[in-house]
């Protein structure tokens, strides 16, 4: 598989896989039908959908920022059977140069387990830091949801993707949008959970943002695209529109955690409210 990479200003940014997992069409686009959202992307014989998992290395010439880890490997037997991860992130880093050891920071957008899968992993009955020398961040608020556990979102998080590293300190948990380093920041941007952040990259005039689980793919452009997962769906709208205030005058490069086949795009609005993505290069 080819790792897409670009410069950005001074920094460069890789996108490393995970590989891809299968959800169920029609919650990944929620209450659009079946007969829209089939044009753009196919279903299995079983409804479901292949979806992405990418993360993006940063190399700013300083620090090697890791945002987002993926699905991880510790997924129960059930729901390996229900989303057949590939777990290939390290494998694929490892084939790009990349080891878990030259991480200095990791950043999670927010704590479902498709979103940190791998900042953890399980070694000879204890759970470890993939990344042993980073320092992870991560929002407060996610942290203090997953610990709720309450029925609509509980199978959303796996402590042993996080709790780990809060307790030894390794995780720092922020309070809204924060400067991680000359560069990197987070900015909040709520409705797929209140507390999700994306993650924003500046180099000499230059933007990218990893949008996260806001605008998974670059079929959930239109405002109402929206997943079945999103906790607060008008939410969601409301922080399209502000997102694309600044994303499309600015020529921000958006990043899409979860399309298998365009990591990242600009964006261009078109007549009657409508978005489209326009290939990196055009």
């Amino acid at each position: 598989m080819t790792t897409p990479s670009l410069a950005l200003g001074d920094f460069e940014l890789t996108i490393f896989s995970d590989g891809i997992y299968y959800l169920d069409g029609g919650a990944f686009f929620g209450i659009i039908p079946k007969p829209l959202w089939q044009k753009k992307v196919q279903a299995d014989e079983t409804n479901r959908v292949a979806t992405g998992l990418n993360s993006v290395l940063v190399r700013t010439g300083k620090k090697t920022v890791l945002i987002e880890t993926g699905i991880g490997n510790k997924l129960g037997e059930r729901m390996q059977r229900i989303y057949q991860p590939q777990a290939k992130l390290l494998d694929n880093m490892k084939a790009g140069g990349v080891s878990p050891e030259e991480i200095d920071i990791v950043i999670n957008s927010h704590l479902h387990f498709d979103h940190c899968g791998w900042n953890t992993v399980r070694a000879e009955g204890k759970v470890v830091p993939t990344f042993p020398r980073a320092t992870y961040y991560a929002p407060r608020g996610e942290w203090e949801v997953a610990r709720l556990q309450r029925e609509r979102d509980a199978i959303s998080y796996i402590s042993d993707n996080y709790d780990p590293l809060v307790q030894s300190g390794q995780m720092r948990l922020l309070d809204g949008d924060a400067e991680i380093l000359p560069g990197i920041s987070v900015r909040v941007y709520s409705g797929h959970t209140r507390s999700m952040q994306a993650v924003m990259v500046e180099s000499r005039g230059k933007v990218a943002c990893y949008i996260s689980d806001l605008i998974p793919t670059t079929a959930h452009l239109d405002l109402t695209w929206g997943m079945a997962f999103d906790l607060y769906p008008l939410e969601t709208i409301e922080n399209k529109k502000r997102f694309y205030a600044e994303a499309i005058p600015d020529k921000w490069l958006v990043i899409f955690t979860h399309d298998p086949k365009v990591p990242w795009a600009y964006v261009e609005g078109l007549p009657q409210g409508r978005y489209q993505a326009l290939p990196v290069g055009a």
